[in-house]
């Protein structure tokens, strides 16, 4: 008799959970769940929905996907896209270049967790490792530019020229608003730029700058240098003619052309940009790369997003943290000089250690490399009768009227990339990983076989005095990167240990979790996070040819459909690459549809006062005229104000912006009501896309009625924070506004009218990251991600309900719930005892947590959201901290602990603090740093103690610290 050697059904599903990687991304397991249930008193997640969601906005059926894959299928499958892209060679140039991502930082920084999951350092005492690798950043930048002052990165080059406008306008008092960009600018940024200044009512004027600014009167004026077509420009006369006229400059410049060139800052500009991606960072397609952004002392008030300061710590330590420009939207709101909130930091970080690394002389030889192979192509094609541009440094135009096109073609057909500028010329830009080899095999692109020139000889000329693109007046004559960070890591040992020093001082994902509300610092998983280093989605140029990126552009198209059943959207733009951009693209998407249909005078905003400050910033932006709508008691909005604002100016009201659930935490149970009531006035609905990881699999916002959202994709789709970014912000519309997405002039995305402005630089944002949320979504599917949700609010209300025993839980919803997110007040506390939420927040950090959101939306709380991904392990291990410091905040109000030396107050605690010999506190060292038993076992220790905010911003310094005081230490 044969023998039955199949498994049994039932123990292939259990084999199969195994590869479940739904299983893997949540963290409660079964018992943990049926746990935390049952202290909620509901019998099923099934139950708490019932009770936590609101049964108008709740979905009947499962989403529209496939169910979930593992991740080595899922995997395989984006293989099987990726190999469908071609990597050529690239000498498109125009900002993008190909570069040499040191391994050392490939592997302990861009695929490094410890890096990648750390959120923005707004709790300093542990992001000094980050912090400082930002603070070389801005000395890399302040060195190159020769500007006084840098900030620690912006999205990208374009939106960075468009930013430059608006500070030019603000800082400059002349009675214009025209502005002047030199026609030689990258296109992607002359795009960004138009689309900018359409609604702040600026006229752009795009010309040549030697021979038609002196017709204009202008507020400002952009320039690019080295041209977009590889031309030295002479800006130093080109800034003097401007000054002449009381106009400001922005110059966007090449960081390694500064390296050799003068700085724009000696040749007298206002501010200075540009892409740090040839640093050190991969192409991806178009990103994520760090945009640079330096300006005049005089401009610090102005400069937008994040500028790290020095500052010291409560024991007079040095120590660092961000400068005023921190969250600024969120305190001046609809005043805010920027919307910008997410950076590029650790793009920043990547290029700032590339610096490192090589220091100036390694950058000198990269640089010096690159001009000298430009310098024997330039050479060898006029010895052939070629026309090139005289001034270059590492990029030619081609002048080449009868074979052009079939010079593109010989490279194409070479695997090469050429730029195609008009009917008769052609752009070719080298890199540092340009070879002699290459440059000959360009020859033969260029000129054909047997054109007698060789690499050798050229050179060898060259050595003997022949001229090159850059004359002696042109060079910079003073240092660079003088400061001993840059003089002294350049083995890989010493940079290996450099940068796990840093990494050492950083509060990660990988310590444990940080709990902050309305940032979702959940799993980046490891599959998730693969994909982004294959050469075939990260060594691609953005303007590649379409048919070489054939696999590039179903993985988007596949992302797209996925958003569109998620969000119940009829469209996706993938453009917008931070949360802000995409609120900015989602209200100019409204603007020219009510335009379209005869109602583009209608201005009015209704904002809830609870709002994201992003909100009015871009609302501001779009030219909008924001009115606040109030909120009750409970945090919802007051429906009769918001009707009555509504009714009121109905013939005016553009839109309302409202974020679902709301940034109190809790589902709204009038939102369809809301919506109704904007649509019945003539309005359109932006829902802040900010909490969508609380409706993803149980609700839509495009069935709620509203009519366009942005999606944060490193909160909700698991693209990580990266210690301040990146991030990726797209949108979903209905179906009347999704003729008004976004478009590209260089590289137009299809079935868009390529009239429509960009908003970013590329026409996919930060492309090469995108996978990441493909792969999110694909190994979940559709019972993951709605699993996923109901986790995530099973935690918050657990936590709520452990945590409110002892601290006041602010807002609930229907049957006392929450959403995905709690807000416990610390006001009565403070009140009583002194203790304030700052000090809850550093004494966490004794106690081994990054602390939660403090002090919004609402002054004087904690916002908590422990997201699916933390086991009741860690969500009790947090609890268990609050219960702890509570008892602690008790012995201050009773006496026990003065209200001026008690461990909240003196929080945090370093190892320093340990050693002291005089240990005059009236607590132990041992309650002072091994609060908890969790803190004995696995302690992180704060570098600092507490830093003062207030002398750094008195003392304004955002350099790496004098020779002086590495000497002193």
């Amino acid at each position: 008799m044969a023998t039955d050697n199949s498994t049994p059904v039932s123990a292939l599903s259990e084999l199969q959970q195994t590869t479940d990687f739904t299983r893997r991304h949540i963290g409660p397991d079964a018992d943990q769940t049926a746990a935390m249930l049952a202290d909620l008193g509901v019998g099923s997640i099934e139950e708490l929905m019932t009770q936590t969601v609101p049964d108008s906005i709740r979905l009947d059926d499962a989403l529209a996907m496939e169910d979930s894959v593992s991740e080595a299928d899922a995997l395989a499958l984006l293989r099987s896209l990726a190999d469908q892209n071609t990597v050529n060679r690239s000498y498109i140039g125009m900002g993008y270049h190909n570069t040499q991502v040191p391994n050392v930082i490939l592997r302990n920084v861009f695929e490094n967790p410890g890096w990648y999951t750390a959120y923005t350092p707004y709790q300093p005492e542990i992001s000094q490792g980050r912090l400082e690798a930002l603070l070389n950043y801005q000395q890399v930048v302040m060195d190159l530019t020769g500007m006084d002052l840098a900030n620690a990165s912006l999205l990208d080059e374009a939106t960075a020229a468009a930013e430059a406008m608006t500070l030019c306008k603000r800082s400059n008092r002349k009675k214009t608003d025209v502005y002047f960009v030199a026609d030689d600018v990258h296109p992607q940024t002359i795009d960004v730029i138009k689309t900018r200044a359409a609604y702040f009512g600026f006229e752009i004027v795009v010309g040549n700058p030697v021979t038609d600014l002196e017709n204009h009167d202008v507020f400002g004026v952009q320039l690019q240098y080295p041209s977009t077509y590889g031309d030295i420009t002479d800006i130093k006369t080109l800034i003097d003619n401007a000054k002449a006229q009381k106009a400001m400059v922005s110059v966007a410049a090449d960081p390694l052309a500064l390296v050799l060139l003068k700085s724009p800052g000696e040749l007298g500009a206002d501010v200075v940009l540009g892409s740090s991606q040839r640093f050190g960072v991969p192409m991806g397609f178009g990103g994520p790369h760090a945009a640079f952004f330096a300006a005049s002392e005089k401009l610090k008030r102005s400069v937008p997003g994040r500028i790290i300061g020095v500052s010291i710590d409560a024991n007079g330590n040095q120590a660092l943290r961000m400068a005023m420009q921190t969250r600024e939207q969120h305190i001046r709101r609809e005043k805010a000089t920027s919307n910008i909130c997410t950076a590029q930091a650790l793009l920043a970080n990547m290029a700032s250690f590339f610096c490192v690394y090589h220091g100036p002389d390694g950058l000198k030889t990269i640089a010096e490399r690159v001009h000298r192979l430009t310098a024997i192509l330039a050479n060898g094609l006029k010895a052939k009768g070629v026309a090139v541009n005289d001034t270059y440094f590492d990029t030619l135009t081609l002048t080449l009227p009868e074979t052009a096109a079939e010079v593109y073609q010989r490279a194409l057909d070479a695997g090469c990339n050429l730029r195609q500028i008009g009917a008769d010329k052609l752009g070719i830009a080298l890199d540092e990983t340009t070879t002699p080899a290459d440059v000959a095999d360009l020859f033969d692109v260029v000129l054909g076989t047997g054109h007698g020139l060789n690499v050798a000889d050229l050179d060898a000329e060259i050595v003997a005095g022949a001229a090159t693109g850059i004359t002696a007046e042109m060079r910079r004559n003073d240092a660079i990167l003088t400061h001993p960070t840059f003089n002294s890591y350049h083995s890989e040992t010493d940079m290996l240990r450099y940068m796990k020093k840093l990494e050492n001082k950083d509060y990660s994902l990988v310590h444990g979790m940080i709990p902050l509300g309305s940032c979702t610092m959940k799993l980046n998983a490891t599959a998730e996070m693969i994909p982004v280093t294959w050469p075939e989605f990260s060594n691609i140029h953005p303007f590649a040819p379409a048919d070489q990126v054939t696999g590039y552009h179903k993985m988007l198209s596949s992302l797209e459909e996925q958003l569109v059943e998620i969000t119940g959207y009829d469209a996706v733009s993938l453009q917008p690459n931070s949360g802000a951009s995409g609120e900015y693209a989602g209200l100019l998407a409204i603007r020219k549809y009510q335009a379209s249909i005869g109602e583009g005078d209608r201005n009015i905003c209704l904002i809830p006062s609870s709002a994201h400050g992003t909100n009015p910033a871009s609302a501001a932006m779009a030219d909008l005229k924001i009115i606040v709508t109030r909120c009750d008691e409970k945090g919802n909005v007051d429906v009769a104000d918001l009707r009555a604002k509504a009714e009121q100016h109905k013939d005016d009201l553009s839109c309302l912006m409202i974020t679902y659930p709301s940034t109190h935490g809790v589902y709204e149970e009038d939102i369809v009501e809301i919506c109704e009531i904007i649509h019945k006035n003539g309005g359109q609905v932006y829902m802040d896309g900010a909490n969508m990881n609380a409706q993803v699999g149980i609700s839509k916002p495009g069935v709620i009625g509203s009519d366009v959202s942005h999606l944060n994709l490193h909160k909700t789709f698991a693209i990580p924070h990266g210690g301040g970014g990146p991030g990726m912000g797209p949108i979903g519309v209905k179906s009347h506004l999704a003729p008004f997405l976004a478009s590209h002039k260089v590289s137009p995305v299809a079935g868009l009218n390529p009239e429509n402005g960009a908003v970013a630089a590329t026409p996919y944002g930060s492309a090469s990251i995108l996978p990441i949320t493909w792969m999110y979504n694909k190994m979940l599917g559709k019972s993951g991600l709605k699993r996923s949700t109901q986790v995530a609010i099973l935690n918050a209300n657990y936590m709520a309900e452990k945590l409110s025993v002892h601290y006041p839980v602010l807002y609930r919803g229907r049957n006392n719930k929450v959403a995905h997110e709690c807000i416990i007040d610390i006001r009565p506390l403070k009140e009583a005892s002194g203790v304030t939420e700052e000090d809850i927040s550093k004494r966490l950090m004794d106690y081994g947590f990054h602390a939660p959101t403090m002090s919004f939306p609402v002054p004087g709380t904690l916002m908590i959201e422990p997201t699916e991904s933390e086991s009741k392990v860690e969500l009790d291990r947090f609890i268990d901290a609050m219960i702890q410091i509570k008892a602690e905040i008790e012995k201050v109000q009773s006496g026990e602990w003065p209200a001026d030396n008690n461990p909240l107050c003196r929080a945090p605690h370093t190892q320093a603090d340990i050693m002291v010999d005089d240990w005059s506190r009236p607590y132990t060292r041992e309650e002072a740093v091994f609060p908890s038993r969790s803190a004995r076992e696995n302690k992180f220790w704060p570098t600092n103690n507490r830093i003062d905010n207030v002398y750094g911003d008195r003392n304004f310094i955002c350099s790496c610290p004098s020779i002086e005081t590495y000497m002193e230490d």
